[in-house]
């Protein structure tokens, strides 16, 4: 059965997190509980994710700005209209115009539909969405935390992530990934939420703004 969290689980499975994880408790006493960092389960939301691998978050909302003022709609078949000039010109890489076409066209032929992936268990999202160029482990684990919003969802591909939870845990910048998974061990099944948890330290620490 696939379960999905919803706002009123986010302080509950955070405060559930606190009681076997003192680090993870004293994010909370801090600076309170992360928001519920959600999208919706959309070509748009996956399309915008595409732009966040690897730059700042703030260059990736300007590339989807662009993008949303030329096409209105970000729809697989008003990406496919446009010309790669079109694309260049919304501060697209010349990788991810062949990324986002790659996905467009697969949305528009009915290889991925977005819809029937939302009823499938994680693996089989990753693997469906991991055929196309381009995605890989941190575009389906942000998609699936935030778009369709499961339980456990740990991106160690993200540094923010990692970053924060060196920090967080007192961690030598040698640790690896496989370490970190082991420390991470007593948070499952609800890693999302650490993972916001850590996110949340990581924003605050740095005084962040997120625009969206």
């Amino acid at each position: 059965m696939i379960t999905i969290f919803t706002k009123k689980d986010l302080e509950h499975f955070c405060d559930g997190l606190a009681q076997k994880d003192a680090d993870l408790k004293s994010i909370i006493t801090q600076y309170g509980y992360p928001p519920l960092w959600v999208r919706t389960n959309t070509f748009e939301t996956l399309v915008l994710t595409i732009l966040e691998q690897q730059v700042s978050l703030a260059s990736a909302y300007a590339a989807f700005t662009k993008l949303k003022g030329k096409v209105t709609e970000v729809l697989p078949e008003n990406i496919l209209r446009l010309t790669d000039e079109d694309l260049r010109a919304c501060y697209f890489s010349r990788q991810k115009i062949v990324y986002v076409r790659g996905l467009a066209n697969a949305v528009a032929s009915g290889e991925i539909d977005l819809a029937h992936l939302a009823l499938q268990p994680d693996d089989v999202v990753r693997a469906q969405l991991k055929k196309l160029k381009g995605i890989g482990d941190w575009t389906v684990d942000i998609y699936l935390l935030h778009a369709l919003q499961r339980h456990d969802i740990f991106p160690l591909g993200d540094l923010a992530l990692v970053n924060a939870m060196k920090a967080v845990k007192g961690l030598d910048a040698t640790v690896t990934k496989d370490e970190m998974l082991k420390i991470a061990e007593p948070w499952q099944p609800y890693r999302s939420f650490a993972t916001m948890l850590l996110w949340h330290y990581y924003i605050q620490k740095r005084g962040l703004k997120i625009v969206h």
